[in-house]
């Protein structure tokens, strides 16, 4: 069997961008930029606006997706999306270091084992 940390990454973020889509989009005066529009103007150019700023940052921020344009991607090296989560899933491999489990969290982890071992019949090594 195999299994490719680097697809895990990459489904990891589709997951936060899904979960993002279905949350819904919200639809209020913030959102709609009513007076924003009113300033701006029709014909105009609403993305160089402080509040279009503003609100993208509440849009997905996918961290191996390149949105920049073609010639700018490229020449920061035109590295794909396998290669920026391959990076990923090393440095997470690398430098995570996992909360520890409190003790009753293990004394019932141990208790688990230890009906599993007696159902099985098998004698286990007592570790925590």
């Amino acid at each position: 069997m195999t299994f490719d940390f680097g697809q895990l990454v990459m489904d990891n973020e589709f997951a936060k961008m899904i979960r993002q889509v279905v949350g819904g989009i919200p639809v209020n005066d913030q959102t709609l930029a009513v007076d924003v529009t009113k300033e701006v103007g029709p014909f105009k150019d609403f993305l160089s606006h402080k509040s279009t700023f503003d609100n993208m940052r509440s849009q997905s921020q996918p961290k191996l997706m390149d949105r920049r344009a073609r010639e700018k991607w490229a020449a920061s090296g035109s590295k794909s999306m396998q290669e920026k989560a391959n990076e990923e899933a090393r440095h997470i491999l690398e430098t995570h270091q996992p909360d520890q489990l409190s003790d009753e969290v293990k004394k019932k982890i141990r208790a688990v084992v230890e009906q599993a071992e007696a159902e099985m019949g098998v004698k286990g090594e007592k570790n925590d």
